[in-house]
């Protein structure tokens, strides 16, 4: 075999972090990628691993899998180091290379390893009414480092608020918002630090920064709700020094350390930061400051148990984006269009004398020339900046974040704003892993939307969205959107973090929150009730993403927080089998539901909640196949059996119509299986059509229906129908929106109504992912790519051309390597290119019904095109 048929193995990776350093798994799960000739598959691994007591290589393991394999060795130990190589054999027994190596390194893995307090200022006590009230302090502490021995050294650091850390005058990483948002009260995230090259022999210092985040800020709307989880900030921090001889020197956080006051006056996740550069203090996180006038700090309680290292990558700034105009509103005021509403912070250089002010207010759309801050209700989101004098200077907020597309800086003195603002983009640093492109423009442009609209509001967790007083974790919006967003992003370390905290928050009776972590919510929302759709989170997302990624443990992991939903609903539903009772929010937003009431649409609530019901019993059996559960899976399968011919009983008629004669109750019972047989199948089909057509091809679904709808019509043979809707562009539509400049998705169909006045209603957020959840039927029917087993271990190309697109690919890097598709209308032929990776199989489902089985590797295949679908 010459040396390009040789089968090659990309670098492993580690469970699902970019970066595995600092990890918490002792024995990661291992997964590569492999390049090899067609027809090629592999036979059996060797993995080689590299640790502090020498090189162990396994024996050779028979298997085909190389996705998320059982780690092959000894666990790892706490702060262990180890290089992981493989090398992979075909059938035919050629042996591939060594692939590229990877570096793991564990954090601190047991409560024990930590030796650090959890330490904090003195602050001044009492009510607070507003984070401006409360100064974010600094923290300090000096040390020395003996000898030039450093072999290496870490930091393992959080805190109770948010923190960045600099050693010896220079920051520390780049994580932005550190620690990010967790079910504080049961699990705190920690960060790993590789500081070898910030020490130096001798005097050394380490400084804090601290401020109130999401600990002790205010969160939430109605005003919002300040220390949630504690009144006082505080800083865990361990560092250890490995030298050349074997010692180790730890020096954690404890009374010793001390406390002051620095530039930033004010700053709230809602509120914004205020700063003066006046008060900046050269050279306090270096050896030698003066630090006598500072203060002495407390240990406080934090149990080491319940500290955790991250399974996803952190917060980062991923993208700067310049103005596309820079307009005068008056002598002291400019509004910069950035040109894209994102997520994120502006960074200013301006120059000035010293105590002069610079306000930068922020909004997702104007009104009447002037931003329109209405729908950010009680989030002020504005920025202050106080020159300290003397030459430019160069300024963004540390501890807080806006969502925006426009600034009104106020009091801008410096060089040209166009050259001297930028917008820096922040959110979760997931890879991309998904892509999508056809012939029309105004498609790429919504799909572009949905792809912004995630980003901004996966910061540390999926919220609804990232600029009034909400930025909530609601698990509704998730539960319709998690396809979209798996296919997208390698989105699963994220996730599995989140899900860990719907799990530990889910009520002693089963009861799943409106959002995670959960907070007050006013009467509406607190205490919570079952609702249907949002808290079958529990159920459909962890199998979303085990269908994307093949990670049968996040499944385990989840399993008993999905059992215990249906079991809940199940005891409500009583006899009956059918979820008839108790609070819905239904098919929200509904764009016929009153504006004072969105779960009032048009569809029956308790028709949602049984369908959601009889969906969610169907995936724990699911799941619980998956887990060898034999018992579970049998009792579940049966209860869906159940509550699936209760609900054909109550809610569809004789030849397939429904009591609820609406889009919404159609796509539901379709999807998810509900009709009898096919002949309801079918009639369902013809009737959703019907709707959708009388309805003029505009939206008239809500979160519920809005995924579905598409899908539902696809599946029942009226493409050009789904087509239609799609390309809609009156109000409601998915197209409406970009006739408004819209460059993310909305919350509302008419969040802008038709004049170009904003919508007077209290909940127009103009970045809400929710409603994009049609990029996955873009990517699976547009494009047509779509697997069948966990993981795209088998993939099915199914492109179904319409509405006038001429072409349309999409691809995906999947665990197995990369999965595309382009496919091209010339006259009567469809033209189609597809990427299987080794380890795949693959097959192209034509429009007319015929079938081609596809090799690994690039392939074109040509076919007479079908004739348009009925509708």
């Amino acid at each position: 075999m010459s040396r390009e048929q040789t089968p090659a193995v990309a670098a492993p990776t580690a469970e699902h972090h970019r970066e595995p350093f600092g990890i918490g798994e002792s024995a990661p799960r291992i997964s590569w990628k492999t390049t090899a000739p067609a027809g090629w598959t592999q036979q059996a691994y060797q993995i080689e691993a590299t640790r502090a007591d020498g090189t162990h290589r396994t024996d050779w393991v028979t298997s085909q899998d190389s996705v998320l394999v059982p780690w092959p060795l000894p666990p790892l130990a706490s702060r262990e180091r180890c290089e992981i190589r493989l090398r992979v054999r075909g059938a035919d027994q050629v042996t591939s290379g060594w692939s590229p190596p990877l570096q793991i390194e564990t954090g601190l893995l047991a409560p024990t390893d930590w030796t650090a307090r959890a330490i904090s200022p003195h602050e001044p006590q009492g009510p607070v009414r507003s984070d401006a009230e409360r100064r974010p302090p600094l923290l300090r502490k000096e040390f020395t480092v003996v000898g030039s021995n450093v072999e290496r050294a870490r930091l393992y650091v959080t805190a109770h608020g948010l923190y960045e850390i600099e050693i010896n005058g220079r920051r520390v990483g780049d994580h932005a918002l550190a620690p990010g948002w967790t079910s504080y009260h049961h699990r705190l995230r920690y960060q790993t630090h590789d500081i070898t090259d910030h020490l130096r022999a001798g005097a050394n210092a380490i400084g804090a920064w601290l401020a109130d985040g999401w600990y002790r800020g205010r969160l939430g709307f109605g005003g919002g709700h300040a220390d949630l989880y504690g009144d006082r900030l505080a800083l865990i921090a361990q560092l250890e020094i490995l030298h050349r001889d074997g010692t180790v020197t730890v020096m954690g956080t404890d009374t010793s350390w001390l406390a002051g006051q620095g530039p930033i006056l004010a700053s709230g996740l809602l509120d914004g930061e205020t700063y003066d550069a006046r008060h900046e203090l050269p050279g306090w996180s270096s050896p030698g400051f003066d630090d006598a006038e500072w203060s002495s700090v407390d240990s406080v309680a934090r149990d080491p148990a319940t500290l955790a290292a991250p399974t996803g990558p952190p917060v980062r700034c991923t993208q700067e984006v310049t103005p596309v105009s820079v307009t005068p509103l008056d002598a002291e005021r400019l509004l910069v269009d950035f040109g894209q509403n994102l997520v994120g912070r502006v960074r200013i250089t301006v120059t000035g004398p010293a105590g002069h002010t610079v306000v930068i207010r922020h909004a997702e759309v104007l009104q009447d020339g002037e931003l329109c801050v209405r729908p950010l209700r009680d989030a002020v989101s504005t920025d202050r900046y106080i020159l300290r004098g003397g030459g430019p200077e160069t300024w963004e907020p540390r501890f807080t974040l806006h969502g925006f597309r426009y600034a009104e800086i106020t009091g801008w003195r410096g060089d040209d704003p166009q050259d001297a603002v930028v917008a820096r983009v922040h959110h979760t640093d997931m890879a991309r892993t998904g892509w999508f492109a056809c012939s029309d423009e105004q498609v790429n442009r919504l799909h572009e939307n949905v792809v912004w609209s995630l980003r901004g509001n996966f910061v540390d967790l999926p919220t609804d969205c990232p600029q009034r007083d909400e930025r909530l974790g609601w698990t509704g919006d998730i539960q319709v959107f998690a396809p979209t967003a798996a296919f997208l992003y390698d989105c699963h370390g994220m996730l599995a973090s989140w899900l860990r905290d719907v799990a530990v928050e889910q009520h002693d009776d089963g009861t799943v929150p409106w959002y995670v972590p959960e907070i007050p919510g006013g009467e509406q929302w607190t205490p919570a009730r079952p609702g249907a759709g949002w808290g079958d989170v529990v159920a459909l997302t962890p199998w979303e993403l085990y269908q994307a990624s093949g990670d049968t443990g996040l499944l385990a992991a989840q399993y008993e927080s999905a059992r215990r939903w249906v079991d809940l609903i199940t005891e409500i539903a009583g006899e009956s089998s059918l979820w008839n009772g108790g609070y819905q929010l239904g098919d929200w937003l509904d764009p016929f539901a009153p504006p004072e009431d969105p779960g009032a649409g048009r569809t029956d609530r308790h028709l949602i909640a049984t369908a959601y019901y009889a969906w969610s019993l169907q995936h724990v059996a699911w799941t619980a196949d998956v887990l060898g559960r034999d018992d579970d899976r049998d009792h579940y399968a049966q209860l869906a059996r159940r509550v699936r011919q209760a609900f054909a009983d109550e809610y569809v008629l004789p030849g397939g119509l429904m009591t609820s004669d609406t889009q919404t109750a159609y796509a539901v019972a379709l999807q998810f299986g509900l009709l009898p047989d096919a002949a309801a199948r079918a009639a369902a089909g013809r009737r959703l059509a019907e709707l959708v057509e009388a309805g003029g091809h505009t939206i008239q679904t809500g979160f519920i229906g809005t995924p579905l709808v598409a899908p539902a019509l696809s599946t029942t043979g009226h493409d050009d129908t789904a087509y239609a809707l799609l390309l809609q562009q009156e109000c409601p539509s998915w197209l409406y929106a970009l006739k408004h400049d819209a460059t993310t998705i909305w919350e509302r169909w008419d969040s802008m109504l038709p004049d170009g006045t904003v919508n007077p209603g209290e909940m127009t957020s103009f970045n809400h992912y929710a409603l994009g959840a049609i990029a996955q039927w873009l990517h699976t029917t547009v494009a047509g790519l779509s697997t069948s087993a966990p993981g795209y271990r088998d993939i099915v190309f199914r492109p179904r051309p319409g509405g006038g697109i001429t072409w349309a690919g999409a691809a995906h890097e999947s665990p197995y390597g990369r999965v595309a598709i382009r496919w091209e209308l010339r006259e009567a032929e469809l033209t189609v290119e597809t990427t299987v990776p080794t380890g795949a199989t693959a097959r192209v489902e034509w429009p007319d019904g015929g079938v081609t089985d596809l090799p690994t590797g690039t392939t074109t295949t040509t076919r007479q095109a079908a004739g348009p679908t009925s509708g």
